[in-house]
């Protein structure tokens, strides 16, 4: 066979992923706080995009200079009713039937102004303004009124580190004027906490690390670890849990009642103390079962994690990206408008493009136009889409809505891809780090969804509303007989609820509830 070069012609189709289409696709994914960073990138590298004022009127729109019909130049938030649940839906246990279409109605309400045309903007605007006219005298330093008290330190309180577990000791440590040996043993055991004020080191370690002139032996690292462990808070650098809480005890009055009893109880009998063995415990220590009560009341108000109150903790807080209330009857899903800022295209910088230069400059602002309105087109498909899959999720799941956890229903993405004629995977990346505000609480999109489980009369019931049910079994149960996974098992097959005994365990542990023989209890 000879090969040679030659020219052919093939004919074929294939799918590429155009840029638009790949920057739509990526914001669909962020999550709010993403989403905000990736506007302010846009904002900051193209100068056709601007944040709106959501005081400002409404303006007109500016023609496009190239007339080629572009997305709007603004976003807008929408919202829409869905009727509220019927009593019929409340049922947890009824059989699953894909919900009918709800009426929905709504309007747009514009989330941001529109363009202000540049012909609207005077050139020079007249300047009869003086400084009392602008800055009020309240408002100026030193003045009293028109401020309050609690905000004067407000930047000091905002920028303000917290206090650590190290931080807190030496302040104290620094107070006790400890001689250079004691000093470094001392900050040697406070390095060597965890969050959690455990010491994670041996006293072996500090010997090792310390200079061999000092001669440094144990007896020198138990007193100062001594000292320490009765610093606030008491019970610190603790090397196990049978030592936190001894310390804390002995620290207590003398005249403490149950103060000995409990000494004893965690000093000899701690593992059959967890293992909740209490008829063990009471035997051996001759005490009646009131009495024991009162032992364990006194261990358990002690702070097993003594560093826990005052160690670095850092609050995130959730912006919900979708809104639902309940008025005159029926839901209201909006998106949150605080959840992302609101751009649209400059106006002034747009109007600068002439129709037929072919400059360098000309071209570069044509290609940020562009740019910027692929970008206000991708957050508008963002904001729609993420519409569309909530009020359909809230469409399905009513039930719970009114009436709580046990009335949700199975719901899986296929059933809300279906509804909204879009592919699962989009819907898995709506419903990801997506949140809702519910009169119930902000949930996750993805809560919404569950497996179902059979029941003997062949309808379906969602694995949340199971969850719930457990929950609802145990919080109910005896504390002196609590109830088994095999005994929850039977109870929730008399309501007709086929569940095995090991699905009930994984629910059990997903629900961080502990086994039956650790939550007994006495009364």
């Amino acid at each position: 066979m000879v090969m040679k070069p030659a020219l052919t012609l093939k004919l074929g189709q294939q799918l590429r992923m155009t840029p638009q289409l790949q920057q739509a696709i990526r914001l669909l994914q962020l999550s709010t706080f993403d989403l905000q960073q990736e506007i302010q990138e846009a904002l900051d590298s193209n100068l056709m995009l601007e944040e709106t004022n959501p005081d400002e009127p409404d303006g007109e729109t500016p023609k496009d200079p190239e007339s080629l019909d572009p997305p709007e130049d603004s976003l807008s938030a929408s919202k829409v009713e869905i009727e509220a649940a019927t009593e019929s839906e409340a049922a947890a246990q009824e059989d699953y039937e894909p919900p009918p279409d709800p009426e929905v109605e709504g309007d747009a309400v514009p989330d941001s102004s529109d363009q202000i045309s540049s012909d609207n903007i005077a050139e020079e605007l007249p300047v009869d303004s003086v400084w009392e006219d602008i800055y009020e005298e309240s408002a100026l330093p030193g003045s009293g009124s028109g401020s309050d008290e609690n905000d004067e330190n407000y930047l000091d309180t905002r920028n303000s580190t917290s206090i650590s577990i190290q931080s807190h000791l030496m302040e104290q440590i620094n107070l006790l004027h400890l001689s250079e040996v004691d000093e470094f043993i001392a900050m040697s055991l406070v390095d060597g906490l965890n969050t959690e004020g455990i010491l994670t080191i041996t006293l072996e370690d500090i010997i090792e690390n310390a200079p061999a002139e000092w001669e440094m032996e144990i007896d020198e690292i138990e007193a100062v670890l001594h000292l320490i462990q009765h610093l606030d808070p008491v019970g610190i650098a603790s090397r196990d849990l049978r030592e936190c809480l001894m310390i804390q005890l002995r620290f207590l009055p003398k005249e403490t009642r149950w103060r000995n009893e409990a000494l004893v109880v965690v000093e000899h009998y701690l593992t059959f103390l967890a293992n909740r063995d209490y008829a063990y415990i009471s035997r051996k220590t001759r005490l009646k079962e009131h009495e024991l009560k009162n032992v364990i009341g006194l261990i358990q108000s002690m702070n097993p994690r003594p560093g826990s109150d005052i160690a670095e903790s850092t609050t995130e807080y959730i912006e919900p990206d979708v809104i639902v209330t309940k008025q005159n009857g029926r839901w209201l899903v909006e998106l949150n408008p605080k959840s992302a800022p609101r751009i649209r295209v400059n106006s002034e910088y747009s109007s600068l493009i002439k129709r037929s230069d072919n400059s360098t400059d000309n071209n570069y602002l044509k290609n940020q136009l562009q740019e910027a309105r692929w970008f206000i087109k991708s957050l508008q498909q963002r904001n729609d889409t993420l519409l569309r899959v909530s009020s359909k999720i809230v469409e399905y799941q009513r039930g719970f809505l009114e009436y709580g956890e046990q009335a949700m229903k199975p719901l899986v993405l296929h059933d809300i891809a279906k509804a909204v004629e879009l592919h699962e995977s989009t819907i898995s990346r709506v419903t990801t780090q997506k949140y809702i505000h519910t009169p119930a609480g902000v949930f996750e999109l993805k809560y919404f969804f569950s497996s179902h489980v059979n029941t003997h009369t062949g309808g379906e019931v969602s694995s949340t509303a199971i969850r719930s049910l457990i929950k609802q079994l145990v919080a109910e149960e005896n504390p002196r007989k609590p109830l088994s996974d095999s005994k929850i098992a039977t109870l929730l097959a008399a309501q007709e609820i086929n569940v095995a005994r090991r699905t009930i365990a994984k629910y059990r542990e997903a629900l961080m509830i502990p086994p039956s023989n650790e939550r007994k209890q006495l009364i």
